[in-house]
């Protein structure tokens, strides 16, 4: 996922909104940490969960990285209320689909589907919100992500397939569309 990132954010520029969905534990924050690694950006890309958005400082003069997660969002009035400047930033928004009508002219959809059976607790049972044990393997703790208990660490190698879909003018003409 951090890969795919990386090779994706070559093709992202300033106001590129990207809607990434998938279940808990499906990679959406890991794949929005390689996008960060691939548009240089300052700081470790985590989990917005809490705090709903992230802005991530470009370290060059590339456009910063805005990481929203909506999960807790009840409606795009609220998302508006963020205040993100979606102009002159590459927004991630994981979690928004249906908040995001009419915010941009053209955007990418990213479905993310990983195995049957991914995304278990410790114990066995199913993760079941996006806290600092079911979103990918960050969590907001600040420890390097190796506690092997720590459900988010779970089936980190298992392969996902993921759909791109791209939807405006920006994206026509291209493979996405």
């Amino acid at each position: 996922m951090t890969a795919l990132g990386e090779t994706l954010a070559a093709e992202l520029r300033a106001g590129d909104l990207l809607v990434l969905s998938g279940p808990l534990g499906a990679g959406k924050t890991t794949l929005t940490r390689g996008i960060g690694a691939g548009l240089g950006v300052r700081g470790r890309v985590a989990s917005p969960t809490f705090v709903l958005a992230r802005t991530h400082p470009s370290l060059g003069d590339g456009p910063p990285l805005v990481h929203v997660d909506a999960y807790r969002l009840q409606s795009a009035m609220e998302l508006d209320d963020l205040d993100i400047d979606y102009a002159r930033s590459v927004v991630v928004v994981e979690w928004g689909a249906g908040l995001l009508d009419g915010v941009a002219e053209s955007w990418l959809e990213l479905d993310i589907v990983r195995p049957t059976g991914a995304g278990t607790d410790a114990a066995g049972g199913e993760a079941t919100g996006p806290d600092d044990t079911g979103d990918d393997d960050t969590d907001d703790t600040g420890d390097d992500d190796t506690d092997p208990t720590d459900a988010s660490d779970l089936g980190a190698d298992e392969p996902r397939t993921i759909t791109i879909r791209g939807f405006g003018p920006r994206w026509a003409g291209t493979p996405y569309a």
